[in-house]
């Protein structure tokens, strides 16, 4: 990568030096975010197929479904919280510092035997997760001059192409090891990944830009004892509760997983109600809280499909595939990296065919974008329907079904994701900075915790009926978004 490095006298990290075109920080950033990925996705690849596998927790797929859909939700939850840690206490670059030794400790914990040192260190990793993800993008937009320089999307893209160069190696190293070796030898490889990830960071550290070391908005003497008040009090009221739940042999794994849930339904809801009746924010930053709804509820129909990927069609893929192309067999977990391949090779397609049509003035606005991806993830579903009806009677499709699915799924991702970071720094309100990208995240909350309701209702994610109501669900919210995409650009004001 030195090669690609260039002088640039405008970048804003205090870096003479640019990374294919972009703030030298962003190689820094790049380089964490691999890593950090690594371990995130290496973990989450062997997640669902360690807690159904008879040598691992022995559940059953619906409560697997479930677990793995609310360790995600609190994965994108826990975020706002770490973007308030960003703007109120420690600022961004300390906050990433410390979670990232979070995420080391946590699947340190998850490499050691037993179901309640699995639960804790899967909350440790949702933990620290949570507390780098806002920051660490938020970093990104710090890179760059303002909302209008006209390298911020491709530098978020390229951004993302970090995430999916750890996603694409993690199931390919940790799935193995996990499947084929040692479940928790795959959980203490992940704790390497994050190692390596903080490394990284401390080392490239003096390429970022001096805001990311900022407090924007430190707490005040009082509000540091009101807020550790507050935090202490629903501490004890928890462990009050649950205590008198386990004493009287009350206590099952419900109690804790649908109050979970429900909190991922409600908090994202709650969260945006507040921001939006601000009497700080002036009219425009108003106006544009109001389409930036718009934007959250597509992504959170978006994700709900989406991350399906990792549950419902791994549990597929291990149970009604053949694992097997061109004479070789390959364990389940590798399913998981067809999506980072993908993007690996569309994603720079992508990012020029935006920049061509931007020239030419016919790059569809960001409205546009969102339901092309609504309406590919519905696509994928209706293509899901296929191989689930040919499995009824327990015969074993080709895994090229899920190879398809997963494509029409990646392209509905680069179409929304990406653009959904950008506009996100763009549309925040200067009141809240790192706590909208928390705020962005709380979409694949809302998302992850639908999937988790349903399955704790009982209801079976791997019925064709249940898949065609989900695509039909996702298509018609692409229409939708299509019908009134006018009005959402007039809120949006000056972001395009």
């Amino acid at each position: 990568m030195a090669s690609s490095l260039t002088k640039d006298p405008a970048s804003t990290s205090g870096s003479a030096k640019t990374f294919f075109g972009h703030p030298r920080g962003l190689a820094t950033l790049f380089m964490t975010e691999m890593w950090e990925r690594f371990s995130f996705y290496g973990m989450r690849a062997l997640l669902p197929l360690y807690l159904v596998s008879g040598s691992g927790l022995h559940m059953n797929a619906a409560t697997a479904t479930a677990i793995y859909s609310i360790y995600m939700a609190m994965v994108y939850l826990l975020a706002m919280p770490g973007g308030w840690f960003g703007d109120r206490v420690w600022g961004p670059r300390k906050t990433v510092t410390i979670s990232a030794v979070v995420i080391m400790l946590g699947h340190l914990t998850l490499a050691l035997p037993g179901s309640g040192t699995f639960f804790a260190g899967l909350a440790l990793v949702a933990l620290g997760s949570g507390l780098l993800k806002a920051n660490i993008s938020t970093m990104v937009g710090h890179l760059y001059n303002g909302p209008d320089d006209p390298r911020r999307d491709g530098g978020f893209t390229v951004f993302y192409m970090g995430i999916n160069l750890g996603a694409f190696a993690a199931p390919l190293i940790i799935g193995t090891v996990g499947e084929k070796v040692n479940w928790h030898l795959g959980f203490a490889i992940a704790a390497a990944g994050m190692g390596l990830g903080l490394a990284q960071f401390l080392i490239g550290t003096r390429h970022l830009s001096a805001r990311s070391s900022v407090v924007p908005k430190p707490l005040s003497a009082e509000e540091r004892r009101s807020t550790l008040r507050k935090g202490l009090l629903w501490l004890v009221v928890a462990v009050v509760f649950y205590g008198v739940l386990v004493a009287t042999d009350v206590y099952t794994l419900n109690w804790a997983l649908v109050p979970i849930t429900v909190a991922g339904l409600l908090i994202p809801v709650a969260v945006l109600v507040r921001i939006k009746r601000d009497r700080d924010l002036s009219k425009a930053e108003q106006s544009k809280m109001s389409g930036y709804i718009w934007f959250f509820v597509a992504a959170a129909v978006f994700w709900m499909i989406y991350d399906q990927g990792g549950s419902t069609l791994s549990l597929f893929g291990e149970s009604s595939t053949t694992n097997s192309l061109l004479g070789m067999h390959f364990p389940t977990s590798w399913y998981q990296s067809i999506n980072p391949v993908f993007i690996m090779a569309l994603a720079p397609v992508v990012a020029w065919i935006w920049l061509a049509l931007n020239r030419r003035g016919k790059e569809p606005s960001t409205v546009v974008k969102f339901g092309s991806g609504i309406f590919l993830v519905g696509v994928s579903f209706l293509v899901f329907m296929l191989p689930l009806t040919m499995t009824t009677d327990g015969d074993k499709v080709s895994p090229m079904w899920l190879v398809s699915i997963y494509f029409l799924q990646t392209v509905g991702e680069l179409c929304l994701s990406p653009v959904g970071l950008s506009v996100t720094t763009k549309m925040a309100p200067a009141k809240y900075g790192s706590q909208m990208m928390g705020v962005w995240f709380l979409a694949v909350t809302a998302g992850d915790c639908t999937t988790s309701l349903l399955s704790l209702a009982g209801v079976d994610l791997n019925k064709t009926g249940m898949v065609g109501l989900e695509a039909a669900l996702a298509i018609v919210a692409a229409f939708s978004i299509w019908m009134y995409r006018k009005k959402v650009s007039l809120l949006m004001g000056d972001v395009r």
